[in-house]
């Protein structure tokens, strides 16, 4: 490795973590340290099986509970076994953990503007571009592809945000019983299959594909959550599921979608695939595309 990259990535993470107040004992002026307001953060709305919490931020046991206990005693949050296995405990947020989550958000908000605030706009187009680019650098090599039985409560949970997105997106909404049918069968092998992209053990995407012999390989539900978009998810994706078309001989990959996902249409005409005519009816698609394997 060079050794002037590493420097320079030092420094990187030198200058973040102070500018940022990372390094200050009193967080955001909260009373309280830096990652134990993370992890309030990293709990989330729902709740999480706090070993799944450990592994997404790879620490170790024992400081995990130091800094639940220390946000119990501040009543943020809630400790109690998990409803599905009476083995795992569950941390939750209290309400008013919530409202000190959404203080927290408001507050990182203000010294990111001060921060930004100091530079000119092409300044901040850079800086824009650069974070952008780290982010999605240092997440790629933690993003997993999983195949899922399609009627597992994570890709139904998927697939209904999936849904959710279309209805706020399409002008006439999005009704998913009027669309063309593509059933669990079609999307389980051996004659297709769907794909769950996994980020510290929690869903961020998730797509189908179905492998008709002799047939066109169909491309069908994928969506990127939208916390996880930048971070090359849909490309890491595409990519699963063109392989898995690719290995059952299929030598052509269509899909449909709609004009109003733009950034969808932008990544797919990105990779190669191009326009075509409409091949299935589909009522709520107004293009069509193809891609040679």
């Amino acid at each position: 490795m060079d050794p002037r990259l590493i420097q320079s990535f030092r420094q990187f993470q030198r200058v973040v973590t102070r500018d940022v107040g990372a390094l200050q004992a009193d967080f955001l002026v909260r009373g309280r340290p830096f990652a134990a307001s993370r992890l309030l953060w990293e709990i989330g709305e729902t709740g999480v099986e706090i070993a799944a919490l450990r592994s997404r931020l790879g620490l170790d046991s024992g400081y995990v509970s130091r800094l639940l206990r220390s946000l119990e005693t501040e009543g943020l949050v809630e400790v109690a076994p998990s409803r599905d296995d009476a083995r795992a405990r569950v941390v939750r947020r209290t309400a008013a953990g919530a409202e000190e989550a959404r203080t927290l958000d408001s507050l990182s908000d203000d010294v990111t503007s001060a921060l930004l605030s100091e530079l000119d706009e092409d300044e901040q187009r850079a800086l824009d571009s650069a974070a952008r680019t780290v982010t999605r650098l240092l997440t790629r090599p933690h993003l997993t592809v999983e195949v899922v039985d399609p009627a597992s409560p994570t890709a139904r949970w998927c697939v209904a945000q999936y849904y959710a997105e279309l209805q706020a997106s399409f002008d006439a909404g999005y009704d998913p019983t009027k669309a063309v049918a593509v059933g669990a069968a079609e999307l389980t092998e051996p004659r297709g299959a769907f794909l769950l992209v996994m980020l510290h053990g929690q869903p961020v995407g998730c797509g189908g594909v179905t492998l008709p012999a002799g047939e066109p390989a169909f491309l069908k539900r994928m969506w990127v959550a939208p916390s996880a978009r930048g971070l090359a998810v849909g490309a890491t994706l595409l990519d699963a599921l063109e392989e898995r078309a690719r290995l059952s001989g299929a030598d052509v990959v269509r899909l449909d979608t709609n004009s109003a996902l733009g950034p969808a249409c932008r990544m797919y005409e990105a990779r190669g695939y191009a326009q075509v005519p409409d091949f299935n009816g589909e009522p709520h698609a107004d293009r069509w595309y193809a891609k040679g394997l």
